[in-house]
């Protein structure tokens, strides 16, 4: 009868990879190193506000740059030890997106014309702020949130562009030669509506457009109700709805299965491997041993069979 697959086999060929993937694990998934590595995050920004004051800059340059090449020295040790976290398992790392998304700050750190271009520089060193939203779970919803409304809100902004362009010709056709210092051109027609739609002035265009005609009335009341309810009811629609399935996201990852290390030979009887706290191993688990219970049933009935 050929041998069953064991889990384990791979981790029994390369024990020195798995026993640094133990390790280090035991690290990374610490409470102190995730508090270590935010506090460090934090501390990254305050270096990034101080920097803006020319004259502290001009007194504690060596010492900013110095506090910068710490900085950067400690996230490259943290996401080291990440990825030897995934040592018996690199592909895992490389699926998660927040583990790309630091990667990708802390490499590009290193780039030739990365460390010659200051404002490059300066802005990718912003992006490490964002490495927050790995500590605060509310962030990393909102953040997946943003994302996940991104085709609606695209949508939303093609038709609200539609509909600015149709009134902006509409107010150029009727105030042109009355007002054209808003609606002189197209460009200052959707420049002037685009700014009503946040109704900040709404009252002078009334009050303007009622000495033209009474008709402006309309133009403005329609505008308003489409721009400023029916569409921005519709944006804030879609970011929430983006918001619960974010939450549902987050709701539905499962934990991470805690830390364990066991030997390349060990394992329980019958050659089962150890629990591990992995769902498909538990269902694999228990359809073996209602087979075997089933074997033993069958046995005892034939038993009585071959006696007669």
């Amino acid at each position: 009868m050929p041998d069953r697959y064991n889990p384990t086999a791979d981790t029994a060929a390369h024990p020195a990879r798995t026993e640094l993937a133990h390790r280090c694990r035991t690290l990374t998934e610490a409470r102190w190193f995730g508090l270590t590595v935010f506090a460090v995050i934090l501390g990254n920004a305050a270096l990034l506000g101080l920097e803006t004051y020319s004259a502290l800059v001009a007194d504690w340059h060596r010492w900013l740059r110095l506090a910068e090449h710490l900085c950067l020295a400690a996230f490259t040790i943290e996401i080291l030890l990440r990825l030897a976290a995934h040592a018996d398992r690199p592909r895992d790392f490389f699926r998660d997106p927040w583990n790309l998304f630091d990667l990708a700050v802390v490499l590009c750190a290193f780039l030739p014309v990365v460390r010659e271009n200051t404002t490059v520089l300066r802005l990718l060193r912003l992006a490490r702020v964002l490495r927050t939203a790995r500590f605060l779970p509310q962030l990393r919803v909102v953040l997946v949130a943003v994302a996940r409304s991104l085709p609606g809100t695209l949508s939303f902004l093609l038709v609200g562009a539609l509909l600015l362009y149709v009134y902006a010709m509409v107010g150029w056709v009727f105030f042109a030669h009355h007002d054209p210092e808003h609606y002189g051109s197209i460009g200052r027609s959707v420049l002037t509506l685009f700014l009503l739609m946040t109704l900040d002035g709404i009252g002078e265009a009334v009050r303007a457009g009622l000495e033209i005609s009474r008709w402006s009335l309309v133009f403005y009341a329609s505008y308003v109700l489409i721009a400023s309810f029916v569409l921005v009811n519709v944006l804030i629609g879609v970011v929430l709805t983006s918001l619960e399935e974010a939450k549902e996201l987050e709701r539905e990852e499962p934990p991470a299965p805690p830390a364990q290390q066991t030997s390349p030979g060990q394992a329980s009887d019958e050659g089962r491997v150890p629990d591990q706290g992995h769902p498909l191993l538990d269902r694999v688990g228990a359809l073996r041993h209602a087979l075997d219970e089933l074997e033993r049933e069958l046995a005892r009935t034939a038993q009585p069979r071959s006696r007669v």
